[in-house]
């Protein structure tokens, strides 16, 4: 899954900061919990009071959970087909099938940073846009372009890319998952002292009232879209598995993980889906924090949105280092001789983390394609979750199915 380093070179002791990265898996559930959280708990936590306000008060909670569930029970198929016939000692199985949802999975590795890089910007355009309109008293057109944050975003990748592989970036989830735990809270809490202020609960148990049973419909459906797209994690719950110390069984502690992640979750979930709707009712935001940009607190929802992006920093690499994981082993595969290709220094500054650097580096290219598709084609949301649909729960089933058959 990652990549393997080579050795050390005789240079390494006339220069200390370069040094061999022997590939050693130390993974806990703990960290493996740390990079669940930070690839599901994303910016979506704060659709979902939309969510429940177009379903109601019983349907919508009700519909957090069910997908809770099904999203556990595949992460427990996916798991135990890591290794088989024995869940520790392997050998690691492969399927026929495996190349067509190796493509569905890169697919939507590949969205998923274009979405967190369209997120990021508009995130950032968010705190700018506030700070003007607080900061100028006489009315100003606050407009600022989202292409430039875009770009930054990406610099601030291709830095952080350069962390050898996803067995690297414990630390980075952990400031992730910490800041998606910020920006919730900070989310519910607001949602609480609203509710507190108005003095009564908003929402009913129909949700949100339609002009006609086609749009109520049609939002409900889209609602129902929104819960299943915010939870699985399937597309890198092999690459976090593949990090894991064993023993005990990589399997057991993965569902441990998944588990204690979706339990997270969910409390989430339903604290900000159900505060933000018994908060704002009809007028429930897509949004949780745009409802209050021009309240009081307006400085607490640019922190929140300032968590946001820190955390989208951290979830891009989650998301994007199984990809130049496969693309540099292809190059490495097919240029075995070219040092150019294989050639890596391992550089080890104080208080840092490693750092390995390449001249043939994979990442920038993949930034480069994820900050492009954003200018040029923003609206591709429908292929992605189509991607994960597959991914998600089709082929969780399908791998373990396909895998009790081959045992048997």
């Amino acid at each position: 899954m990652g990549l393997a380093a080579e050795p050390a070179s005789s240079n390494d002791d006339k220069t200390p900061l370069l040094l061999s990265h022997p590939l050693k898996r130390t993974g806990t559930a703990w960290m493996a919990v740390a990079h669940i959280v930070t690839g599901v708990i994303g910016s979506g936590v704060l659709s979902l009071a939309w969510s429940i306000g177009q379903l109601g008060w019983i349907a919508g909670p009700f519909s957090i959970l069910i997908i809770a569930s099904f999203t556990l029970i595949s992460s427990f198929l996916l798991s135990n087909t890591y290794r088989s016939p024995h869940p520790q000692f392997g050998p690691h199985h492969r399927l026929k099938n495996g190349q067509l949802c190796c493509l569905l999975v890169n697919i939507s590795l590949y969205g998923f940073g274009i979405a967190y890089v369209i997120t990021s910007a508009i995130s950032i355009r968010t705190i700018l846009v506030s700070i003007c309109y607080h900061t100028n008293e006489e009315e100003v057109a606050c407009e600022f372009v989202d292409a430039y944050y875009m770009l930054i975003f990406g610099a601030i990748q291709v830095v952080l890319s350069q962390i050898p592989n996803f067995h690297n970036i414990e630390w980075l989830s952990v400031v992730a998952a910490i800041m998606s735990f910020a920006y919730s809270f900070i989310g519910m809490a607001l949602s609480i002292l609203q509710i507190k202020e108005k003095g009564y609960v908003e929402g009913s148990i129909e949700g949100i009232r339609s002009r006609s049973r086609t749009e109520k419909l049609w939002v409900v459906a889209q609602a129902l879209g929104d819960i299943s797209y915010s939870y699985p994690f399937s597309t890198i719950l092999l690459e976090i598995q593949d990090t894991l110390k064993s023993p005990p069984p990589e399997n057991q502690t993965m569902k441990k993980a998944s588990v204690i992640s979706v339990a997270i979750t969910t409390f989430f979930y339903l604290g900000c889906g159900g505060a933000g709707y018994a908060a704002f009712g009809n007028d429930t935001p897509g949004n949780l924090l745009t409802g209050f940009g021009s309240s009081k607190y307006y400085w607490l929802v640019n922190f929140a949105n300032v968590c946001i992006v820190v955390h989208l920093v951290g979830a891009y690499q989650v998301y994007s280092q199984p990809l130049f994981a496969i693309v540099e082993n292809w190059f490495g595969f097919q240029y075995s001789d070219s040092k150019f290709v294989n050639h890596s220094y391992f550089l080890k500054p104080s208080f840092l983390p490693n750092f390995e650097l390449n001249f043939l580096s994979e990442p920038d290219i993949n930034h480069g394609d994820c900050i492009d598709v954003p200018l040029l084609q923003p609206d591709f949301g429908s292929t992605r979750k189509l991607n994960l649909l597959a991914i998600n729960y089709i082929f969780s089933s399908g791998m373990y199915l396909g895998l009790s058959n081959t045992e048997a």
